[in-house]
């Protein structure tokens, strides 16, 4: 807190970054009809989705450094448990999804066009949303009826499982517990069904130079963004559950917060500057200016 003032002003920076680069992605894929295919419809919600998460935390941390209290209401913290978590996981159904659509493209290219409809792109970018959103409905629902005995945080942000720790020990968690699993075989599921794809997209594309180019082109910047994805999310999770709390204060909060710090920012400059349409409309803005 001896640094509140110098921390605020570079985390508003920050925020300010990156609310311009997710928005000037959207903006530039929404405005340009050349820029309306399957890849770049999932790009854009992977940057709505970097929006969604980032508003999530950055405006109340903003606010509680330039306040005394830090306090945060049950309800809101319920929100935001809510958003952290449908955050994550949506980043997760986008790669998926997008996993999904540069397999069929490199690998079944004449059917490519045929399968990939606007009625079919729309159900799996609403599916990569509503699956996680209703997922965390009833798990927030269920862990609100819980009776606390509780009420410190020893967190930047609420979550789910540190809103589940508070809870008096004659409270049911059966439900919880039941919610919790299933949801982490859904998204181990999703790891593994990304893996698959990219492994078998590499074996694909070493027979042909074309389909190497394309690969490079198209699926580098999503294995980067899910590389550094997969590396916080299971970061947190496992320092979460079972991290040491002998560190320095300032170094477990540092590690909590880097989900939102790195994917919110990092995904759209991979995209920006790797995908040759979109840095060629970025090139081209910034020549007209």
């Amino acid at each position: 807190m001896n640094y509140r003032i110098a921390i605020f002003s570079v985390t508003f920076l920050y925020y300010c970054v990156v609310l311009f680069v997710n928005i000037s992605l959207i903006a530039i894929i929404f405005l340009d009809e050349n820029l309306h295919e399957p890849m770049y419809i999932f790009l854009c919600s992977f940057c709505i989705n970097g929006l969604y998460g980032a508003s999530g935390f950055y405006p109340k941390f903003l606010f509680d450094l330039l306040s005394f209290s830090h306090e945060i209401s049950y309800e809101g913290c319920l929100l935001q448990a809510f958003v952290m978590y449908s955050f994550a996981c949506c980043e997760m159904s986008i790669l998926a999804v997008m996993a999904y659509d540069r397999y069929l493209a490199i690998c079944q290219p004449l059917q490519y066009h045929s399968f990939m409809t606007r009625r079919r792109i729309s159900v799996l970018v609403c599916s990569s949303w509503l699956l996680p959103l209703c997922i965390f409905s009833l798990s927030i629902f269920l862990t609100s009826t819980l009776n606390l005995c509780g009420s410190k945080i020893q967190k930047l942000f609420c979550v789910n499982w540190v809103i589940y720790e508070l809870a008096c020990s004659e409270s049911n968690t059966l439900a919880n517990n039941i919610i919790s699993h299933a949801t982490t075989l859904i998204y181990v599921f999703h790891g593994f069904f990304i893996i698959w794809t990219y492994i078998h997209l590499a074996i694909t594309c070493t027979k042909s130079k074309e389909d190497r180019v394309k690969f490079v082109q198209t699926c580098i910047p999503h294995l980067v963004s899910l590389i550094i994805f997969l590396f916080v999310i299971v970061f947190d999770l496992m320092f979460t559950r079972f991290g040491s709390n002998n560190l320095p204060n300032s170094v477990i909060n540092l590690i909590g917060i880097k989900f939102v710090i790195f994917p919110p920012l990092v995904n759209p400059i991979i995209y920006g500057f790797k995908l040759q349409k979109v840095r060629c409309k970025i090139a081209g803005y910034m020549s007209r200016k």
